[in-house]
């Protein structure tokens, strides 16, 4: 029985997925977000839905600060802290789907350009997750410019 129901739900789950993308192919960005290496179909769905109309964002550290992936800033007086985390206070899912992209980007050196700027932090001493955050970071501004301008990645390097 607990079988039956559970095929049963694996059979929903792929109907609204096969949904889901064919609404996303409609969309001339989600096909902008799917030339990144590393972006697959629901990973730009989901940056896609999450970010909604890029004309929301005048400014790209705009976009960066919606998705929670800005450092925040802890000073009192003369003090001001050396350890700074990401502020979070952004869309989750799109925090989420942000670092797969960069993960999946990096593991299979997709991106010689997100991989190149993640080998750069890495010689400078910087954590593996914070190295990742700084990709997410880079990755957003790619994202924000591109949407913008309307025209797919290159990846020359």
């Amino acid at each position: 029985m607990y079988i039956e129901l559970l095929f049963h739900y694996q059979g929903h789950l792929s109907e609204l997925e096969d949904r889901i993308v064919a609404l996303a192919n409609e969309l001339e960005e989600y096909k902008i977000i799917q030339s990144i290496p590393g972006i697959g179909e629901k990973i730009a769905a989901t940056i896609i839905s999450e970010i909604g109309e890029i004309d929301r964002f005048n400014h790209p550290k705009k976009l960066v600060a919606f998705a929670g992936v800005d450092p925040s800033v802890h000073s009192s007086g003369k003090f001001t802290a050396t350890i700074n985390r990401i502020t979070k206070r952004g869309s989750s899912r799109l925090r989420h789907s942000l670092y797969l992209a960069v993960l999946c980007g990096i593991r299979s050196s997709r991106n010689k350009k997100l991989k190149a700027f993640y080998d750069k932090k890495k010689s400078e001493g910087k954590p593996a997750k914070v190295s990742i955050v700084a990709c997410m970071n880079k990755l957003l501004h790619w994202i924000y410019a591109l949407l913008k301008r309307k025209e797919a990645f290159l990846d020359l390097a």
